[in-house]
């Protein structure tokens, strides 16, 4: 980590070292995968809920943004799509073998995704991490494990904001972009990551832990 003066992002923060996973304590087993449903899954590291204020904070100033409540903030680490129970219970089983034990991540900067008119979305960047890397590329082999078949596609790590109207300003998603760029956050530590099922509602993507695995 750098040496110098704490970032903007760190003096908001109210912690005074890395900031943890505030979970409930593991269970053996959060139940089923699905419940006789088909059930659109991905892997992912939840964001503490204290970071999670503090980019709350950020997400304003652009018209047409969708920007995302603190309880969906996420690294998605592996997405898997849709699937029955049976496949959806090999899956979470199959993850029980991803662990590696703790690390810390940090994020850093934001950007968006697409360009013009056609931007989507805006997020907050992961600092390059070996640590991160192995785990989600754990979590993609178990879905192959599984009989999955993956998009292949290059690791980008990020935390989603905000998923952009059509008539999203790009000038103004540029201003956004250069105003919050040095964001920074404090190490958080990473001791859990979890599979999460996805429903699509015209309110946007709603989350739920389906189980959690320590590492």
């Amino acid at each position: 980590m750098a040496n110098g003066p704490p970032s903007a992002f760190a003096v908001e923060y109210r912690g005074g070292g890395p900031a943890a996973q505030e979970n409930p304590p593991f269970p053996d087993l959060i139940g089923p995968a699905t419940n006789g449903r088909m059930i659109r899954l991905f892997a992912a590291i939840a964001i503490p809920p204290d970071v999670a204020e503090t980019l709350n904070r950020r997400q304003s100033g652009l018209p047409g943004a969708k920007w995302r409540p603190a309880e969906a903030l996420h690294v998605t680490l592996a997405f898997y799509g849709e699937m029955d129970e049976r496949r959806a219970d090999e899956v979470a089983s199959e993850l029980s073998r991803a662990g590696g034990g703790p690390f810390e991540i940090e994020l850093s900067g934001v950007g968006a995704f697409g360009e013009g008119h056609r931007t989507h979305a805006v997020w907050a960047g992961v600092a390059p991490n070996d640590r991160l890397d192995v785990l989600a590329g754990r979590c993609r082999a178990a879905g192959e494990r599984a009989g999955l078949k993956l998009e292949k596609r290059a690791y980008r790590p990020h935390v989603t904001l905000a998923y952009l109207k059509p008539q999203a300003d790009p000038a103004r998603i540029a201003a956004w972009i250069q105003g919050h760029n040095l964001l920074r956050s404090p190490p958080i530590r990473v001791d859990r990551f979890g599979l999460y099922s996805s429903v699509l509602t015209h309110d946007g993507s709603h989350y739920a832990l389906e189980r959690e695995y320590p590492l």
